[in-house]
């Protein structure tokens, strides 16, 4: 089976305001952004975040993207590059770098290809994934809640996705959690009991926990319980 996505980025400005958002259908969808940044990052983002949010699944992915910058960093530039130590040809160090590697390291294994579609040309999952992208950034510019989307569902309805309507938390968010003041510790030891707690993560938090917890050799939820 193959997964056919859209993804695309955002800025007003450019660099200004900026949104990213991948697109499946309704029910799987993910937008976020930053509030000044360029296009190009959006677009780059966005198809991480896809790769991201995927990960869990066997299938192949088909991402359709109308930015041709994203498409030849990914098929023709970015082995290159990191053959030459992350430069280009000239020697001048590679343009968002930081995205890009971590755009190769989550292609790494997976079965994918890459489909350049018109933009703004009336193809229905472009023009999905550019709304959302540009509804994150006029979002950043009015001040208004992010509309992040459901993510990719997964088994027992969590989703990749931050709670709707919040503005994404800083990568290091869990980390400033679980550094927060003992009064603010999500259970009380005295107590036998069992407390169902439900814990809203960014999709970059989402990550970086899943990978701690693969590090350790343990769950995500045993991950959590060993920081109590």
């Amino acid at each position: 089976m193959t997964i056919t996505a859209a993804a695309d980025g955002s800025a007003l400005g450019n660099p200004g305001p900026a949104g990213w958002a991948w697109y499946v259908d309704d029910a799987h969808w993910a937008a976020g952004g930053w509030k000044h940044a360029t296009n190009n990052q959006g677009e780059l983002k966005a198809v991480l975040e896809l790769f991201r949010a995927t990960a869990h699944l066997d299938d192949d992915l088909l991402v359709l993207c109308d930015s041709q910058y994203v498409i030849n960093t990914v098929t023709k530039w970015m082995r290159s590059w990191k053959a030459k130590g992350w430069r280009k040809s000239d020697g001048k160090p590679v343009m968002n770098l930081e995205i890009i590697k971590e755009l190769d390291e989550a292609m790494a294994g997976r079965n994918y290809r890459f489909e350049w579609v018109r933009g703004h040309a009336g193809h229905p999952l472009n023009e999905a994934a550019d709304a959302r992208a540009r509804a994150v950034s006029e979002a950043f510019q009015a001040g208004r809640p992010i509309p992040h989307g459901p993510g990719w569902p997964r088994e027992g309805g969590a989703t990749d996705a931050a709670e709707p309507g919040t503005t994404p938390a800083p990568v290091g968010a869990l980390d400033d959690a679980v550094a927060a003041d003992s009064e603010l510790a999500l259970f009380s030891l005295d107590d036998p009991d069992l407390h169902e707690v439900t814990l809203w993560l960014t999709d970059d938090e989402h990550i970086r926990l899943h990978e701690r917890a693969r590090q350790e050799g343990v769950s995500a939820e045993a991950l959590l319980r060993s920081l109590i």
